[in-house]
């Protein structure tokens, strides 16, 4: 083992660590020194988004230490902004320790005299971004790895717009949470008063921000029955999407049981990720036995949804996120259209790795669309540069995530299963399906095809290959 790693084991191992993480270092030193290695050999990177990396021991894990040294940093540079009268919002997801993560991230904002606004259990992402506009908050963060595998955790901070950071905050926060060089640092508690556990009411306000969105009410309840399975993936969209489903009106509403209960060891699945045909099996199987009009799953934090709907065969298809996303941009610009509330301002906005049809049916249809980086942060940064000249009513990435309206600034899962239900309604009260719609636009606008090649690698290893490659 390298000196230097060594060094920062024996750190960990004579320092104020607690007896458990100090017996954890122990046993890998003894039965797995490469394990340990890996563990200490860097410090886990704060980088655009936050944290995110394996959990355990070490320098290089998500753990309680390394989460309260990236907390204080981010703290140190809220107050440097606003002083210390400001706030946050703290969510977290259904993994194994973000309890733990959130409220270790709470304790430490508020010794450093920060109110903090701390969910009273797992909830989607997407509602930790509404309610730090709705609260007011000059921050906020969310404990969760999305859509990686179990042994995942991580830590995504959030700016006052509700969105993630851009610059010149992100650089600051990683320059603030790079200067925290000890745990002796950070302020791990002593100011618990200004905690205050918020819940059900949020849950009800950003439900009616959801309902708003809805451009034909009036066929939804049409189309109440349309038969609808939805499959949480053990994840936190149990706890607002059926609800969601019920503000639209569906009372037809089949949630896959062997995935409805959240857990943080995803037991029927790989990857606990929409886009993968594995982690739909379950859920494809059971539109299949329903004869369903329309299937859905989000990821554990719910900010991503996958879908799948009939073709003409009657075969059951898994739409990739292309064409979910060319469909829903396509229904909020055409159905804005068809029912006069569409505006001479109106904008998209779009990833630049996301396909070009939307460009086209945008200009088609006199509307602008901008593409952005890639990541939600920048299409959440465009809307904040146009707001009060532009109207902005949709944006979207093709890895499943999509963004409806500008009350959030985050991609939101929640939101788009309701949508996408409505579009389905939509297609069925034509006698159609939204199968038919995608084969509909690919006639009118051309047909575009894509693929995505997705490369893995990890560890210490993996980092070098990585370098070596760019």
């Amino acid at each position: 083992m390298e000196a230097a790693i060594l060094e920062k084991v024996n750190q960990w191992l004579d320092g104020p660590f607690d007896e458990n993480t100090k017996a954890e270092i122990n046993k890998l030193k003894n039965e797995s020194p490469e394990m340990l290695a890996d563990a200490f050999y860097q410090n886990l990177e704060f980088g655009t988004g936050g944290l995110r990396g394996l959990m355990g021991v070490g320098t290089n894990r998500m753990n309680k230490y390394t989460v309260g040294m990236a907390t204080q940093g981010y703290a140190n540079y809220l107050v440097q902004c606003f002083g210390k009268d400001c706030s946050v919002a703290i969510a977290h997801d259904c993994r194994h320790n973000s309890r733990e993560f959130a409220e270790i991230t709470a304790n430490v904002f508020a010794a450093n005299g920060i109110k903090v606004y701390l969910f009273e259990s797992l909830r989607p992402t997407p509602e930790l971004s509404f309610a730090i506009r709705k609260l007011g908050c000059k921050g906020g963060v969310v404990c969760t790895a999305s859509h990686n595998p179990k042994e995942y955790n991580g830590y995504k901070a959030y700016w006052d717009d509700g969105a993630q950071l851009v610059p010149p905050h992100d650089a600051n926060v990683i320059r603030e949470v790079e200067k925290i060089k000890s745990i002796d640092e950070v302020k791990w508690n002593g100011g618990e008063s200004l905690i205050e556990i918020i819940g059900k009411e949020m849950d009800e306000a950003y439900l009616d921000m959801v309902k708003e969105l809805s451009i034909y009410p009036e066929i939804c309840a049409a189309q109440h029955d349309l038969k609808i399975v939805y499959t949480p993936v053990h994840g936190t969209g149990i706890m607002l999407v059926p609800d969601a489903l019920k503000k639209f009106g569906f009372t037809n509403v089949n949630i896959v049981k062997e995935q409805s209960t959240p857990d943080g060891n995803f037991p029927t699945v790989i990857y606990p990720n929409p886009e993968e045909t594995e982690t739909m099996s379950i859920g494809l199987q059971k539109a299949k036995e329903l004869d369903a009009d329309i299937l859905l799953g989000t990821d554990p934090d719910a900010d991503r949804v996958g879908i799948g709907v009939k073709n003409r065969k009657g075969e059951w298809v898994l739409m990739n996120g292309n064409q979910t996303a060319l469909l829903a941009f396509n229904y909020m610009i055409e159905a804005r259209k068809e029912k006069g509330i569409a505006k001479p301002n109106d904008m998209v906005i779009k990833t630049i790795v996301t396909t070009d049809m939307i460009d086209v049916i945008a200009k088609r249809n006199d509307v602008a669309c901008y593409n952005v980086l890639t990541g939600f942060k920048w299409i959440s940064s465009l809307i904040r540069e146009k707001e009060g000249k532009e109207n902005y009513i949709i944006g979207g990435e093709e890895s499943f995530g999509l963004m409806i309206g500008d009350k959030i600034r985050d991609k939101d899962g929640v939101s788009a299963v309701a949508i996408l239900c409505e579009m389905a309604a939509y297609e069925k009260n034509k006698g159609r399906t939204l199968f038919d719609k995608l084969v509909d636009l690919y006639v009118e606008y051309g047909l575009y095809k894509e693929a995505l090649i997705s490369i893995t690698k990890k560890g210490m290893n993996g980092a070098k290959e990585i370098a070596t490659m760019m």
